[in-house]
């Protein structure tokens, strides 16, 4: 091999070793972007990485003022009293896709069938936490770390990257069947009102919320729980009635 072709084939891959920005998996593809395969089989952009367009404050018209910004492509939470927001629209069978990152001790995560009919914005959490950094993940016998249903089912393992890297997650709902995925794994799928749920619920923090643990038709909302946490790429599309085996089959792209 030719000394100048080995000395820039070994600076580049000095370049990609040193800079952790630099990574196989980004090269050929833009974020908050849908391929055409994407957009054909029913996927759209719940944020576009410019605007906050589509998203609101839990029971109010309009997004915050302050706590949330949109930078690089990422919708960040800075942790200072922003607030949750919400999507304007609501969702039955669906499968959502985002990738995020968080700071040391991170504390966060997304929550599904939202109601502006209840009082406060609770709903299936799925949980997003620093399992190295923030106490709270020791907490309910494994219930709250990264992927469980929170306070209420704990995931199968536990597959985070540290703090500060970005994960890749999915939650399906098909019927009353619900998985969440974390960086290519399934760690937890449950039915909605089995008894399983129903034992979870009653040793959880939600043991008083009416009907919780039951699937219905609502909002899909990013949590503020006072630390930083970015969100990208966030698409979601509507399934049928077989859409759990559209989503397994899709679990491989």
């Amino acid at each position: 091999m030719p000394t100048r072709y080995l000395w820039v084939v070994c600076s580049t891959v000095a370049l990609m070793v040193a800079s952790p920005s630099v990574s196989c998996g980004a090269v050929g593809t833009s974020a908050n972007q849908l391929t055409d395969e994407e957009k054909a089989a029913g996927w759209r952009l719940l944020f576009d990485g410019k605007t906050t367009k589509g998203w609101r404050s839990f029971k109010k018209a309009s997004f915050p003022a302050q706590g949330w910004v949109v930078e690089d492509g990422w919708l960040h939470c800075l942790g200072k009293t922003g607030g949750d927001i919400i999507t304007d629209a609501e969702f039955d069978d669906f499968e959502l896709r985002w990738e995020w990152k968080q700071a040391p001790s991170g504390n966060s995560g997304v929550k599904y069938f939202i109601t502006e009919t209840r009082q406060s914005a609770i709903g299936h959490e799925y949980q997003m936490i620093d399992e190295e950094n923030e106490p709270d993940a020791r907490q309910a016998d494994g219930k709250r770390v990264t992927g469980s249903f929170y306070d209420v089912l704990k995931p199968t393992r536990v597959a985070t990257k540290p703090a500060g890297e970005i994960n890749q997650s999915r939650i399906v709902v098909s019927g009353n069947h619900v998985e969440h995925w974390l960086n290519g794994t399934r760690v937890l799928e449950y039915e909605c009102g089995s008894e399983a749920v129903k034992a979870g619920v009653a040793q959880s923090k939600f043991k008083d919320t009416a009907d919780f643990g039951n699937k219905i038709k609502g909002h899909i909302l990013l949590q503020d729980h006072h630390s930083e946490v970015w969100f990208r790429n966030l698409k979601i599309r509507s399934l049928s009635s077989d859409g759990h085996e559209k989503a397994q089959k899709g679990a491989k792209n």
